[in-house]
This record gives C-alpha cells, structure tokens and sequence, in this order.
C-alpha cells in the first residue's frame, strides 16, 4: 500500500461493483421500495441510470437517489463555450511530451485540456484523453458533469478533495478516481496546485476489473481494494444561487439553480464513483523466462462491443516490481501494436526509459503499428548486465491508457511541450549488432 502524506479524511464502503447502501442520515432509505409516494423526510426519488433499463444484470447500473430536490430542478442551461469536434491528427510518429506547465488560475474545469482522442461523442464510440492544471479550487456553489463519458482521473500532482452527489472522496497522486457518466461533483484543492491525467470514454460500456482466466481468483486489482464514498448532503440555511457546469457533446453550458446540487441524504445502488490506492496492485510476472505482454499489468477495462478481449481502453500501471527472468531481455520488448498507447508518469522514472526526456508531468504517445520499445541507453544496459533478482521501479509510478482506437492528436497537444527529438534521442542510436557466423 502506498505510504501517504495526507491522511484521508472520509470514510469508504469497500468492494468494486457490489450494491452498496447508504444514508446520511438514519431513517432516510426507504424500506422494501424504490419510490414510495412520499419517501422518508419529504425526500424526492430519483433514478440515476448508467445503462439501458433492459441491459443484462451483470451490465445493469443504476443507483437510487433520496435528495431534497430533484436534479431536474434548475433554470435552462446556456453556453459557456462552444467547442465543436476537435480536430484530430492522426500521425505515425512516436510523440512525447514535457511536463505540462501548471495554470494557476484556472480550476479543475477550466484547466482541462484535451490533448489526443478518437471517435465521436454523439454517437458513444470513442475516447478523449485530457490534461488538467490548475491553481485554484472550484467555487464552493459550483457543481460539475459529464454527460459525455466516464471520467478516469490520474493526479499527479496536488491532493483533489473531491465532493460528488453520492459522497467526498479525498484523492492522493498514486491514487486513482474513476467517476461515471452524469454524476455531478465538486473539486477542491487541499494542498495546493494540481496537476494530472484525464482518460474519458464515450462508449455505453464502464470501467470493470479485467478477466483473471487461468490466474485464478484473485491478483492485479482486487475488488476489495476499491473504495466508494457514503452519503454526506449539503443543505445551507442561506439561500444563495448555485451553478450546474454541464460537459455537453465537448461543449460546456452552465445552469443556476435555488439549492446545491449534493442534496442526496441517501442512496442505494451500483452505479458510483470509486477510488483505488494504486499500491494495492498485486503484481504478477515471469518467474522463468520472456517479459509478459504488458496487458498483465491492467487495473482496469473499458471492453469492446463485440470483440472478445479487445478494449475500447485498458488502464495499465507499471509499479515497483521483481524481475527474475533467466537468459532474458527484461525491458518491455520492441513491438508494434494494434493499439495504441499513452504514456504518463506520476513519479520517479521508467525503466525503459533512462536516457531521459520521460518525466512525471509528462506523456508520450506511440499510436497503432508506431515501432517502439525501450531506448538505446535502456537496450544496451538490459543486452549486457548480469542477471540477477533485481527490483526495478522503486519510487517511480508509470501509467498507460490503452486503446483499440487510432488516437489522433488536438491542435493543442501537437504545439505544447512537444520533445521534437524524441525519436532520434531515443531510437536512432540503437547500435547494430548483427554478425554473420
């Protein structure tokens, strides 16, 4: 488990895709129904549900809300900005990125950029990749949603203190918080400037833990391991004016309403938000020979439609871990790949990567059948050394989100903080070493 600074100050139920429920106050559930004609307290019922009312049980998600009034209740919606698609380009080049530069005016909805994506939003197929910076903590009647997509958010830098319509979560670096489509939340900045990584998917299908197939019933991310708020409401004396920020098709409105939108007293059902302390992943590796292919190291899946064992987005997180592997090049390999793949990095460095150029803040992308691997210094360190037992990621966290889709790239994420020698830094002096006998 990861040894935090900050202590958490809320309470959690624990366990990923269980039916949890919870209320604030005691009394406030009703009994043996979902919408009594008068719930208890003169709560209003209200449905929130992540899926199609006919999907299967085991896809089924919805979560039963007790508030004080209903979400339904604001004044319409106008533009904030009209965003229409983003123009994406696809390219062959591998591409990394330095540290993005933090934006200490902005807050968490304003500092988001969208930095690469593919698919389309109206249609729910696809994904956007984001980076957020900012400085400053959302105001305190400011509540934010996504109708777009669910959210996977990665800090790296900066604790989020993050209050959602079901419960607060407290969010470390190291730690990761996944929050579904529509569910409105508020983000406040604890400890300062914030930094991190935003991986949105579009598709009808949610996050869920990985099939485990002959590793058995337990291993990489447990169940147990993830932690889901419990109710805490909002219900000021004053009445002052509170605002409903909406990511719409890419775009964002704003609506202003009577009351805060956190009124929930109780609540019961499968769809919410989730953290998980990313030093809880039970790593596995070769114990013989030959690296594994990275998709052991998944935390979470956001499956296909209709392709068995392809995903529309893989998380993946490379931690500390043993390498043992006899007569074995022990770096990631070269490959090419039908996904693609975007780097990040919380802390510390990567392995494969040691000549430089890959730091926490900062990204890379290698896209469908970009050739890539580790770089000449990692290479040639991995051919000759001694092979030995070693641990290798001490004090260093890496991520990728992976994708069955050809991601391309926003005008801003092709002009901010590109390494323009990364290829040649990292590829080009791989030595040859191949002689006839």
């Amino acid at each position: 488990m990861t040894s935090f600074e900050t202590p958490d100050p809320y309470t959690y139920h624990n366990g990923l895709s269980s039916h949890f429920e919870s209320e604030s106050i005691p009394g406030s559930l009703p009994t043996a129904r979902n919408s009594p004609q008068i719930p208890p307290m003169g709560l209003y019922a209200e449905k929130l549900s992540g899926s199609a009312f006919t999907a299967p049980r085991h896809t089924n998600k919805q979560t039963w809300l007790y508030r004080i009034l209903p979400s339904a209740s604001h004044r319409p919606f106008s533009a904030l900005t009209h965003t229409p698609h983003h123009t994406f380009q696809q390219i062959p080049n591998q591409l990394r990125w330095s540290p993005f530069d933090i934006s200490h005016d902005f807050t968490f909805i304003s500092g988001m950029r969208l930095i690469a994506g593919a698919g389309d939003i109206p249609t729910k197929n696809g994904l956007g990749i984001y980076i957020y910076t900012c400085g400053r903590s959302m105001p305190d009647t400011e509540a934010f949603y996504s109708a777009d997509g669910d959210m996977l958010i990665v800090p790296q830098s900066g604790d989020l203190d993050i209050r959602t319509e079901l419960g607060c979560l407290y969010v470390r670096p190291s730690e990761i918080i996944v929050i579904p489509r529509g569910i409105r939340y508020h983000v406040k900045l604890p400890t300062g400037a914030a930094r991190g990584y935003i991986l949105e998917t579009y598709t009808a299908q949610h996050f869920e833990l990985p099939e485990l197939g002959p590793i058995g019933s337990n291993g990489l991310a447990n169940a147990r391991d993830f932690q889901i708020p419990t109710a805490a409401y909002l219900d000021p004396p004053e009445s002052v004016a509170h605002s409903v920020v909406a990511k719409f098709g890419g775009s964002l409105f704003s609506a202003t309403q009577d009351h805060p939108a956190f009124d929930v007293v109780a609540w019961h059902g499968n769809y919410y938000p989730f953290k998980y302390d990313l030093g809880r992943f039970n790593t596995i590796g070769t114990v013989s020979y030959d690296h594994p292919d990275p998709s052991i190291f998944t935390v979470l899946t956001v499956p296909s439609a209709g392709i068995p064992g392809t995903a529309v987005a893989d998380f993946v997180v490379f931690p500390p871990r043993w390498l043992v592997g006899e007569d074995t090049f022990r770096p990631p390999w070269y490959h090419r790949n039908v996904m693609s793949e975007f780097m990040g990095l919380i802390k510390g460095g990567y392995d494969a990567k040691t000549a430089g150029g890959f730091v926490p803040g900062g990204a890379s992308l290698h896209n469908v059948m970009a050739g890539h691997g580790p770089d000449a210094k990692s290479a040639e360190k991995a051919s000759e050394v001694q092979l030995k037992p070693e641990k290798v990621g001490e004090g260093s966290l890496a991520f990728m989100f992976e994708s069955v889709f050809m991601v391309g790239v926003t005008e801003w994420g092709l002009r901010t903080k590109v390494q323009e020698d990364y290829n040649e830094e990292s590829w080009v002096g791989v030595k040859r070493r191949f002689r006839k006998e």
